[in-house]
């Protein structure tokens, strides 16, 4: 018996490793994370499969069905939006597992930052520009390290990506103007490849009028940096005059 932490990605049912739905396919039992995961992608079960929605479980409760399933003998999917590793409270689970002595899998999924990117068509390093990006978010219930407040996180230039935190979209504008300047590029993605796919465009100066003109106050990501402008300086990987393992430099 296996427990497989399955990375769903953000939303389109074709985002989804190979492996991903192999598991999905497969599995007796599934957990999985409410309305995030998309309904498509827990059609792909099994006929009889047992579903259960981990959006209104708690942590006890969802140990306790992994638990049954051990006892039975039967491999569970735990089923998560995006990558798992990125806000998806998988290492209290773990841990828990650890405990009882339960094998699990990590199986990795598209993150909503890098379907985000690809809805924008934008490349989030930049030669001359950026080449560091900053996955983050604002405190809420849960708290943030004082040391990761915005503030800092501006200082260094990259591109910032902000989960969970469209809510506070002024309070960070506030935070991250200083150092980004008021000119700064900003998108806000909402619900990153699903149908209703949102995208709302500006700077630091005028994001957050247009932000509450959408309607939009939640599931969405805040992108931030000059890397969203474009225009950025050719990279050397395809220069004629560079040269690397496979490529020698031409004339």
């Amino acid at each position: 018996m296996k427990v497989y932490f399955v990375g769903a990605g953000p939303g389109d049912p074709e985002l989804i490793t190979l492996k991903g739905k192999a598991v999905i396919e497969r599995c007796p039992v599934i957990i999985h994370a409410g309305s995030l995961v998309n309904p498509a992608i827990l059609s792909w079960a099994r006929p009889g499969a047992a579903m259960h929605d981990s959006a209104v479980m708690t942590l006890d409760e969802v140990i306790a069905v992994i638990s049954k399933a051990h006892d039975e003998g039967h491999d569970v999917a735990r089923v998560h939006s995006g990558d798992p590793a990125i806000y998806g409270a998988i290492a209290e689970q773990m841990q828990r597992l650890d405990q009882l002595g339960i094998e699990y899998e990590v199986i990795p999924g598209v993150s909503s930052f890098v379907a985000s990117a690809a809805a924008l068509r934008k490349e989030l390093t930049a030669p001359g520009v950026t080449q560091t990006i900053i996955l983050t978010r604002m405190s809420g219930r849960t708290p943030a390290p004082a040391r990761e407040d915005l503030e800092h996180l501006a200082k260094i230039g990259a591109t910032l990506v902000i989960f969970l935190s469209v809510d506070k979209l002024r309070d960070a504008i506030v935070k991250l103007s200083p150092a980004y300047g008021y000119d700064t590029p900003v998108r806000v993605v909402y619900r990153a490849s699903w149908p209703d796919q949102k995208i709302v465009e500006g700077t630091l100066a005028d994001i957050a009028d247009k932000v509450e003109a959408s309607g939009i106050t939640k599931t969405a990501l805040i992108l931030v940096g000059r890397a969203l402008a474009g225009g950025a300086e050719t990279s050397k990987l395809y220069d004629r005059t560079f040269s690397h393992g496979f490529r020698k430099a031409k004339p």
